[in-house]
């Protein structure tokens, strides 16, 4: 399964310029780990860096003029870093699994003289088989909507760069010129109707294009929790649905799917998760007369069962990530803000632990990332897991692995908890 191991931010509302991970060019950085978490005090971006994941979802499904005004955002204006004039940017560095080529997807996002966001430049480039060094090969290049894509899994074109620019018009001239070269006959130039749409939202629905199919694919792949407990109570329609979705207001359609599609294992995960929600001695269901199917939960020292819609937030919400973890075709990437909230400091270790063993699995379970502000959650994890988010002396948020801290490091190896030092201020500097 497909592997972020790095990202870059710029010019994201606090997030003027972050890099988790390793880049294209930064090769000698780690990676990111399967479970990330970022920690931080209030105010220092946690939510911003949820939400730019969130937007760049949204960019690629509506658009970027509709992602700038999505989930409250305020439009591009709003979303800008304050005080600065340069485009918003985002760079991934990721795998399509363990053995694949890295690749890497860059965009930037400014505002036309009326004042509308457009897609500046958008980027996809891959180095060739068994090139370690120098510039990757760009397999899809488009500003302002023209540009060049190279077909099927070839590696594409070497342009030459510097500083990251790139000249390209004089690349177009030279794949007009070549038209009988080899090369040539696998590249196709490009002009997309709409600015405002991603290229990879256009190309990659075409077969033509694999990878950036996949990419795309990847991206639409994520998953980002905006759980609503209200939501998760409602009484949807009957009709089975495989995945949950972002507000799990359907976890009804998804219970009535694993029934139905994996009986066995169904009844399996509900005694696995009845084991790890306190008080719980087993949950079952119960179909109504219009097909739909009610979870009922069975709380010790009661006769009868109460369902979802009697239970607390916290049961619920547990409820809903264990059954996310359990998805037989899990989400790539499964990015949650604060899971921490409404559920029994006691639990979140035992959470914790969850989200690490699916996203280490042998099956290749998603990739985790989250925020948190709880120490009880960060007592579970590893050093390289944990992100710690600051405000810098400038006002805009600065990043550090904890793994990159030798006095961390040595308190940790004799045994200290990650989470009491954070709760002992030896992770904050501010």
């Amino acid at each position: 399964m497909a592997k972020i191991e790095g990202f870059r931010i710029k010019n994201f509302r606090a997030l003027k310029d972050i890099t988790l991970g390793r880049l294209w060019n930064l090769q000698r950085a780690v990676p990111l780990t399967p479970m990330t978490a970022v920690i931080g005090k209030n105010g220092v971006g946690k939510s911003t860096l949820f939400d730019a994941f969130g937007f760049l979802a949204d960019a690629l499904k509506l658009g970027v003029e509709e992602a700038c005004d999505s989930r409250g955002r305020g439009g591009f204006e709003r979303i800008r870093a304050q005080g600065q004039k340069e485009p918003i940017e985002f760079e991934i560095y990721y795998k399509e699994d363990g053995n694949a080529r890295p690749i890497t997807y860059e965009i930037a996002i400014d505002i036309d003289s009326s004042g509308r966001p457009f897609v500046l430049k958008e980027r996809l480039r891959q180095r060739r088989k068994g090139q370690t060094r120098g510039w990757p090969f760009s397999f899809l290049v488009l500003n302002r909507g023209k540009g060049v894509v190279w077909k099927g899994e070839q590696e594409g074109h070497l342009i030459d760069e510097e500083q990251g620019e790139f000249d390209l018009t004089g690349l177009i001239e030279s794949i007009k010129l070549s038209e009988v070269e080899e090369e040539s006959k696998e590249t196709e130039l490009v002009e997309l109707e709409d600015v405002r749409k991603l290229g990879i939202a256009t190309l990659g629905s075409l077969k033509q294009h694999p990878r950036i199919s996949a990419f795309r694919r990847f991206i639409e792949g994520w998953y980002l929790s905006y759980f609503t407990p209200d939501a998760a109570r409602s009484l949807p329609l009957a009709g089975p649905q495989k995945h949950l979705n972002s507000k799990s207001d359907n976890l009804g359609n998804v219970v009535q799917f694993m029934e139905r599609e994996h009986p066995k294992r169904f009844q399996t995960i509900l005694n696995r998760i009845a084991e790890k929600i306190p008080g719980i001695d087993r949950i079952d269901t119960e179909r109504t007369n219009d097909g739909r199917l009610l979870l009922r939960f069975n709380d010790r020292g009661f006769q009868d069962p109460f369902y979802s819609q009697q239970m607390s937030d916290g049961t619920l919400k547990v409820f809903a990530y264990l059954l996310l973890l359990e998805d037989p075709t899990p989400p790539p990437f499964l990015c949650i803000e604060e899971p921490e909230n409404g559920l029994y400091h006691k639990l979140l270790e035992s959470l914790a632990r969850e989200f690490r063993e699916h996203a280490t699995g042998r099956k290749g379970g998603s990739q985790v990332f989250i925020t948190t502000h709880q120490p009880y959650l960060v007592d579970a994890l590893e050093p390289a897991e944990v992100w710690i988010l600051e405000k810098g002396v400038d006002g805009f948020s600065v990043i550090r692995r904890a793994s990159d801290d030798v006095l961390v490091m040595n308190m940790v190896d004799e045994g200290l908890p990650l989470g009491g030092l954070w709760y002992s201020d030896y992770l904050d500097r501010g």
